[in-house]
């Protein structure tokens, strides 16, 4: 069997880190603000489409 070295590195956080109590964003938006900007999004997308159309060939 392989003997144990007397070198251990420390745990740390087991992988969870709190990122609230470091960084705070300058944009702060809510759950319905961010679904209402894919929406205005996805809606200038299709007005895209439909106002300006690929030529047929691309």
């Amino acid at each position: 069997m392989a003997q144990q070295q007397g070198v251990q590195t420390p745990s740390g956080f087991g992988g969870l880190m709190r990122f609230n109590e470091e960084f705070e964003s300058k944009f702060k938006m809510t759950p319905g603000q961010v679904v209402g900007f894919l929406v205005v999004i996805v809606l200038f997308s299709i007005a895209l489409h439909i106002f300006w159309p690929l030529p047929v060939g691309v």
